[in-house]
């Protein structure tokens, strides 16, 4: 609390008039662009690494940027992620949602653990949320694992796309860079896209291409930063060799 605080000090003699500004300047016409689910770990700051700000964007986090299935919920029993959904791409007519998973993500540690029988028991869960969260909204990314773990890495895999009859191919981590739980990590960053177009509110949207889903991957122990180009079917770094190419691809299928 005292880091907060001095923290908050430094803020009032910095930053606080520059926000009140930009608070001002959005208060009567805030246009977001973009819904952004990302981790709740601490080193994941969206902000800073998209370089976006105040009104840019409506920022979704908990542990391991999960996105339930529609499947899970029943009449009216539902939780914060497809409630956010609404608010953003509904209410206030975003056309953009992100995704954006993480390396070294300990959720993403966890759920590669669960692949063990006894450590996901009914019992195990009963005493922790946190296992309890991802064997019931993570388990489909963990058999989409499976897959490629039992193809020896190599195979690509088939994931839905925004309608029933659309799918996209993914070749994970083809160049074995990342450890085996990083390359979970971003087959679980795009099960979320298929967990996203489940949802019937936003079927016509997504349909009559008003509403398109990304996958952002964020490597924190090089701060580089990978999109999934569907183009290439892979995660491509952004950087000064691939700007060109993945914002020709965006702005040809997703504007």
């Amino acid at each position: 609390m005292d880091r907060l605080f001095k923290g908050i000090m430094k803020y009032r003699r910095t930053e606080r008039s520059k926000m009140v500004e930009q608070f001002v300047r959005v208060r009567s016409n805030p246009v977001p662009k973009g819904v952004f689910f990302t981790c709740m770990d601490s080193r994941m700051i969206p902000t800073r690494f998209t370089q976006t700000n105040i009104g840019d964007m409506f920022v979704v986090r908990n542990p391991g940027n999960v996105i339930p299935h529609s499947q899970h919920f029943l009449d009216e029993y539902t939780t914060n992620e497809p409630a956010a959904l609404e608010l953003g791409c509904v209410i206030n007519d975003i056309r953009h949602i992100i995704v954006c998973g993480h390396s070294d993500c300990k959720a993403m540690n966890l759920l590669y653990k669960l692949r063990d029988e006894e450590y996901a028991s009914k019992a195990n869960r009963r005493i922790s949320p946190l296992r309890s969260w991802l064997c019931t909204h993570a388990f489909s990314s963990l058999e989409k694992y499976q897959q490629l773990e039992v193809s020896g890495y190599h195979s690509p895999l088939i994931f839905q796309s925004e309608t029933p009859l659309r799918k996209f191919v993914a070749y994970i981590d083809p160049d074995d860079k990342f450890v085996l739980e990083d390359k979970l990590s971003q087959v679980h960053c795009l099960q979320q896209l298929a967990n996203i177009a489940s949802y019937g509110f936003l079927k016509r949207r997504l349909e009559q291409h008003q509403l398109h889903i990304h996958a952002l991957w964020f490597d924190i122990y090089t701060g580089d930063i990978y999109y999934f180009s569907r183009q290439n079917k892979r995660f491509i770094e952004i950087n000064e060799n691939t700007i060109d190419m993945l914002s020709n691809e965006v702005k040809r299928y997703y504007s």
